[in-house]
């Protein structure tokens, strides 16, 4: 299965649902808190190409987005794949 990464924050209605789905589909993922913001925060901002909002959300190394953009990925059918590479 993909190595997936979640940079989330506490409280954030996004970053849950964005959870929820992966825990659905069974995902292990490594969970970045930036709720205090710092280097880790930073980091994301960076690999996110300046995207600041939570959560951003990686498979692979690849940056798929935020939560948005995940479901967008379930709706078309083009999740899965990404998860099963």
């Amino acid at each position: 299965m993909a190595k997936v990464e979640v940079y989330s924050k506490e409280f954030c209605g996004y970053s849950s649902r964005a959870k929820a789905l992966l825990r659905e589909k069974g995902v292990d993922f490594t969970e970045y808190d930036i709720t205090m913001g710092g280097p880790v925060r930073a980091e994301m901002i960076q690999r996110a190409n300046g995207r600041s909002t939570a959560p951003q959300i990686f498979i692979d190394g690849t940056h798929i987005g935020g939560c948005d953009d995940l479901y967008e990925l379930e709706r078309s059918g083009k999740l899965d794949p990404l998860l099963k590479a």
